[in-house]
């Protein structure tokens, strides 16, 4: 579920739709936690599916670490990809903010930790980083994880509108760690290792973004 202070807008022709504050969200709140309604859809399944299903999950849907596609409920999957994302997700089936969103501003995801099938050229933001790679998560996970950490700390000191949907026993044990009683699970608990073979695929056919 997407934090409820959100909404789907018209972003560009570029991006098209996507999702934006409505209020100010805090660094350190919850913005995306994986739910009830969420559904996730293992490769046979998809296999079994007509195309026009498959292409709509290869749209809308991540993999999760097992290789299963998670596909959002509600508009969480509208949520835009940014070298420069303003959230992130964690080894705890949910996403937080890094940095204040302020109302208007989008929710970003940088989908190099969401285990995409195939590489892709994303949008200039004059960042180093041009493409997104199917095992970005391998290169990139100390970085992601030492921008976590100074928002993880703040779990337990801003409003948490999501609170509700994380069982009391894994809500004490985040607690825990951002006091630093317990450490931070690594982003990289989120790596799915099919994610490489996919890249070297597409290496071999020659088809990779440069």
């Amino acid at each position: 579920m997407i934090h409820p202070h959100t909404e789907i807008r018209y972003i560009n022709d570029l991006k098209g739709y996507g999702v934006v504050a409505k209020q100010m969200i805090p660094k350190g709140t919850v913005t995306w936690v994986l739910d009830e309604l969420d559904r996730e859809f293992s490769p046979e399944d998809i296999q079994q599916m007509e195309p026009i299903y498959q292409q709509i999950l290869d749209t809308y849907s991540f993999r999760n670490s097992a290789g299963n596609h998670v596909l959002c409920w509600d508009h969480g999957r509208y949520v835009n990809h940014s070298f420069n994302s303003n959230c992130l997700t964690t080894a705890y089936d949910f996403e937080i903010a890094i940095r204040d969103i302020y109302p208007g501003e989008e929710l970003t995801d940088d989908y190099g930790y969401l285990n995409i099938g195939a590489p892709f050229r994303a949008l200039d933001e004059g960042t180093k980083r041009k493409t997104v790679y199917p095992d970005d998560l391998k290169r990139y996970y100390k970085v992601w994880d030492r921008k976590l950490w100074p928002a993880f700390k703040r779990i337990g000191k801003v409003s948490q509108p999501l609170r509700h949907l994380i069982r009391d026993t894994r809500w004490e044990h985040f607690l825990d760690v951002s006091a630093g009683r317990q450490p931070m699970e690594s982003i990289l608990a989120c790596y799915y290792p099919g994610s490489e073979e996919g890249a070297l695929t597409i290496l071999e056919n020659g088809r990779m973004m440069k």
